[in-house]
């Protein structure tokens, strides 16, 4: 028990010795002096200790409205036009006499005549017998305004009655919904509640407090890490967009330069530029999505050359695919398969003052995929060229190692591999230390002559590599299924680890 007394905050000693059962929020505020926010976290964290339970009620409250307000302060039209008969008066003369308005004199005399009241005789009127009766007894809707605010479940008879001939009439009182909030002390908050409080607990240290030394001969509040609290959750990015954020710093941190460009683009840059036959699988409607509309060509100089390569291997001394290359299938839109075409665009840019160079991009490609727990129609590829006369095979192993240990894979291995527009080519494996196996992440080598030449218009070493970075976030989060990336599960944004290497 001395440990809970402890340990409570200063709003917490402030407020244990004034509840009792069935207090109320508002009670607490007037005698504890605090803000209202300040007794309710107050009372939450009591009630974390077990040390009362916190009762919350819905419930209506009749309160006094504007014209309420009025007649409470000048008198009820009804009855100033009661008390101003003292003798028979036409109704010009009573309204003269009240100064009440049109409507309020016909609410008076609907109410008068209800209660037999008043009479009417030769266009003049008086008080009956019971009127007269009524001058010498008090108002009950009168004293119904006086008593206000009530619970309507907690009504006299006569505040029952004076509430019903009140709440259809304009803007005298109102209903409204309240949230009440009261407590009830626990067994335990009883016991505790018997102890002494320590009100010179130090909450915190503070500069002030050592300077002056105050803290000497007193107790520091307890603090049970222990206890249980309401979980937070912050703002945060989504994490993909934490894993990608995280991804691009690596590259910028090895002296990248970023890439950046459109998701439409032509089938020229996506294909051709990168010497992939214009009768190739991948460029089947199975496997991209195309545009309705055609695009424009870049310059004609670097069209010839790409389609002297194409066809009989131009400058390069490859003897290219061998077929007539067509100028309109190249003008085809279609969403990038890969961020590859970005290091094309970039390579077709350079300048001879520009080498050597590193360029990356980390971006959206789209594939015509069928949809299952391991393949999505869209998905994020990490890209990058290293494009330097000095840069060999070894160099592209060590930038690839390099990222994915920062990725939280320092283990990766390589195997021999096809690509029409890399030559040596590999692709990438990493290990995945929970379920302790390889995984496939895509692939990389070095740019054939026949890309190279005709966009940098010299054969210099380009390394290459395009591994998709879906997977290596599926791998760190432990998803199973890659749809999850997207499903915008509000649980799983929530509690999700954040994106810390």
């Amino acid at each position: 028990m001395s440990n809970i007394a402890d340990s409570l905050s200063s709003p917490e000693r402030r407020i244990l010795p004034l509840l009792k059962n069935n207090i109320s929020l508002k009670e607490l505020t007037e005698l504890s002096k605090l803000q209202e926010v300040e007794v309710m976290r107050a009372l939450q964290w009591l009630e974390n200790k077990n040390l009362l339970k916190i009762n919350k009620q819905v419930k209506e409250i009749i309160f006094i409205d504007e014209n309420g307000k009025k007649y409470l302060k000048d008198g009820l039209p009804e009855w100033k036009f009661l008390n101003s008969l003292t003798k028979e008066l036409t109704l010009k003369e009573i309204q003269d006499i009240t100064k009440l308005n049109k409507d309020e004199i016909n609410i008076s005399l609907g109410i008068l005549k209800k209660r037999l009241a008043i009479e009417f005789k030769n266009n003049k009127l008086s008080l009956t017998k019971h009127g007269k009766n009524l001058l010498n007894k008090e108002s009950l809707e009168y004293n119904f305004l006086k008593k206000l605010p009530l619970d309507p479940q907690k009504l006299t008879d006569e505040q029952r009655f004076a509430y019903h001939e009140l709440k259809n009439r304009k803007n005298i009182i109102k209903t409204d919904v309240i949230k009440e909030v009261t407590v009830t002390l626990t067994k335990q908050g009883e016991e505790i509640q018997k102890q002494k409080i320590d009100f010179t607990l130090i909450d915190s240290l503070t500069p002030k407090i050592l300077k002056q030394g105050s803290w000497k001969n007193k107790k520091f509040r307890r603090y049970d890490i222990k206890i249980n609290v309401p979980k937070i959750y912050p703002g945060k990015r989504h994490f993909v967009a934490q894993a990608l954020n995280y991804a691009k710093r690596i590259w910028l941190d090895m002296g990248f330069k970023e890439m950046k460009g459109t998701i439409i683009n032509s089938s020229f840059w996506n294909f051709d530029a990168l010497f992939t036959a214009q009768d190739h699988p991948v460029r089947d409607l199975q496997d991209t999505f195309y545009l309705k509309n055609k695009g424009k060509l870049p310059e004609q100089k670097l069209v010839n050359k790409v389609k002297a390569v194409h066809e009989n291997g131009g400058d390069t001394k490859s003897k290219g695919w061998d077929y007539k290359w067509d100028p309109e299938e190249a003008k085809k839109l279609v969403l990038r398969t890969h961020t590859t075409v970005l290091s094309a665009q970039t390579l077709a840019k350079l300048k001879k003052e520009d080498l050597p160079a590193k360029f990356f991009a980390i971006g959206k490609c789209f594939r015509n995929e069928t949809v299952d727990y391991s393949h999505l129609f869209e998905f994020n590829q990490t890209e990058g060229i290293v494009v330097d006369e000095n840069a060999n095979f070894r160099h592209l192993i060590g930038y690839l190692k390099e990222f994915f240990k920062k990725m939280g894979f320092p283990k990766a291995r390589f195997r021999p591999a096809y690509f029409p527009y890399t030559e040596n080519s590999i692709e990438i494996d990493v290990y995945h230390p929970v379920h302790k196996k390889w995984v496939e992440l895509g692939g990389a080598g070095m740019f054939r002559p026949e890309v190279v030449i005709p966009l940098l218009g010299k054969d210099i070493p380009v390394l290459a590599w395009g591994p998709g970075i879906d997977r290596i976030i599926t791998m760190a989060y432990d998803i199973k299924d890659i749809r999850e990336l997207y499903k915008n599960d509000l649980k799983q944004l929530r509690e999700i680890k954040s994106w810390v290497k």
